[in-house]
């Protein structure tokens, strides 16, 4: 089910028992020379989408939060911000709302990497204000690394931002938006444990980073990898994977 298609009475009738509400979260910034700004924001809705698509019977879809915390973007032009402390309350008050309307198992569906570090806060603050409903978050990518894995043909540095998956996912369901001629390999340029970039290598220590001293194009990644057919493969793994975690939460 689709809450912007929904009415009040229609909301006010829902059992929530059986539904997971689908909270989806974007972001609204640069992707290098060659993929839109709203490239966190496709994905994570496309993604969103098809889950609700094969549990529609269970699931309740919100519309996609596009603004996010992008404060290590702003050196592009375009990008838009929602600060650290703005973000937190925003998300705050957005799940208190999805409680009041009867909400009892919240799924927030990441996109963008930025948010998590505000996500995992707002879900602190909500523990607090709301205890009775159950909010759990995570971003796709975290979830379906296994699909990732399998599909990417980049060494580690090769999936990070505009990079091998999300162009290949654009390419597929976006494919007039996407420069492909445009398309550069770039990111950090280190290969220890340490300081190494990949959306699927977990650094051992915390540190903060502008985009821009990681990489002179926006990209990190090497989106001259990406292909249409190789967006598929990326998408339906990864819904199939988001699935099957909602799936285990409606038995939590």
């Amino acid at each position: 089910m689709l809450l912007k298609d929904l009415t009040w009475p229609e909301v006010k009738d829902l059992d929530f028992d059986r539904l997971i509400v689908v909270f989806p979260t974007g972001s609204f910034e640069q992707h290098g020379p060659h993929l839109p700004f709203t490239t966190d924001t496709d994905i994570v809705t496309a993604v969103a989408e098809g889950v609700e698509h094969a549990l529609s019977d269970h699931v309740l879809l919100t519309p996609t939060l596009w603004p996010g915390l992008s404060t290590h973007h702003m050196h592009f032009p375009g990008t838009l911000d929602v600060p650290q402390k703005v973000y937190i309350w925003l998300i705050t008050e957005l799940g208190k709302s999805l409680t009041s309307m009867g909400a009892k198992k919240v799924f927030i569906l990441n996109g963008h990497g930025g948010n998590d570090t505000p996500l995992r806060a707002a879900l602190r603050e909500l523990k607090s204000e709301v205890p009775d409903t159950q909010f759990v978050f995570a971003s796709y990518w975290s979830i379906a690394a296994k699909t990732i894995r399998d599909v990417r043909e980049s060494e580690i540095g090769g999936v990070g931002h505009a990079c091998e998956m999300e162009t290949s996912v654009m390419l597929h369901l976006h494919p007039s938006r996407v420069k492909v001629d445009r398309a550069v390999r770039d990111g950090s340029k280190h290969t220890d444990v340490f300081r190494a970039a990949d959306m699927q290598h977990a650094r051992p220590v915390y540190f903060v980073q502008e985009f821009y001293e990681m990489s002179e194009s926006g990209v990190i990644g090497y989106p001259d990898l990406a292909s249409a057919e190789k967006g598929k493969r990326f998408l339906d793994g990864i819904i199939a994977e988001v699935s099957a975690f909602v799936k285990e939460f409606l038995t939590w």
